[in-house]
């Protein structure tokens, strides 16, 4: 007889099988289902946080549709309550999540109550303090260096846009997306031709340059402002480009049942578990 065999037939003492056998109480089963609760709730508050991409700005590398699990510890402000955490300041080249930094009535939508509501967005870090930014034929430089540009969208002669390939340059006058504060102050920033960017603020950009309302309109994102950073694709369904910006009960409803019609035939199974970078 194997040790393994004697092993299990020692478990037959009436001690052992009536611990084996005892159901769990209701109140156990309560406290239990807490405790995965608590445990889950933490780590969506504290540690990580899911996020759903509405707008193509950041094509191809975030598509409509992506659902995101987003780091919310790694960039965050150093705390003495978790000392072994490992934080950093971010980089340029990282993919972020923030609030923007200013609320625009009829593009950014409100709180229930009608309050601002300042809205999370994710875009490429592409400046950090003291850097000197411009652009030249869709080309970032930063601090004299070009930028490699593999992520981003190509500028061609068919969609060139002087204002955001040639930047710095002040936003056109009624250009959709740009704030009038943005264009005033603009003038102050900048150095040489070049966009200086201040103590405490960054400069976003999508990835899909000729389609993104980022820093370029309304400018620096504090940071205090950023909240995470997106760590992998969790699952991708999907959705024409402001679909998922629509509100109300009826786009909600009409939505969620597109969603449970197509669910395999319109998920991106290949986009599952995918690492953003």
């Amino acid at each position: 007889m194997s040790p393994t065999t004697k092993i299990s037939s020692g478990s037959t003492n009436r001690t052992a099988s009536a611990n084996i056998n005892r159901e769990e109480t209701p109140f156990e089963a309560l406290a239990s289902i807490c405790s995965v609760l608590v445990v889950g709730l933490f780590i969506l508050t504290f540690l990580a946080q899911n996020y759903l991409i509405p707008s193509g700005s950041m094509e191809n590398t975030l598509l409509v549709g992506d659902h995101l699990v987003v780091d919310q510890i790694t960039l965050m402000a150093p705390t003495s309550w978790m000392p072994l955490v490992r934080y950093r300041e971010p980089r340029r080249g990282d993919i972020v999540v923030f609030h923007k930094p200013v609320y625009q009535p009829g593009i950014d939508a409100p709180n229930a109550d009608g309050t601002p509501r300042y809205t999370p967005l994710v875009k490429r870090l592409i400046g950090v303090p003291g850097d000197h930014i411009h652009l030249r034929n869709g080309i970032v430089f930063v601090n004299g260096v070009a930028q490699p540009v593999g992520f981003a969208q190509p500028t061609t002669a068919d969609n060139f846009n002087e204002f955001l390939d040639d930047f710095p340059a002040v936003p056109p006058a009624g250009a959709p997306g740009a704030t009038e504060s943005w264009a005033v102050n603009f003038p102050s920033y900048i150095q040489d031709g070049d966009l200086v960017v201040p103590p405490g603020m960054y400069f976003m950009m999508g990835d899909n340059r000729h389609n993104s309302l980022d820093s370029r309109f309304w400018g620096f994102v504090p940071r205090a402002n950023i909240l995470g950073r997106p760590l992998f694709n969790y699952w991708s369904f999907e959705a024409p480009d402001g679909r998922l910006e629509q509100t109300g009960f009826g786009h909600m409803l009409a939505w969620m049942g597109h969603v449970v019609v197509n669910f395999f035939p319109d998920t991106r199974w290949k986009r599952t578990f995918h690492v953003v970078h």
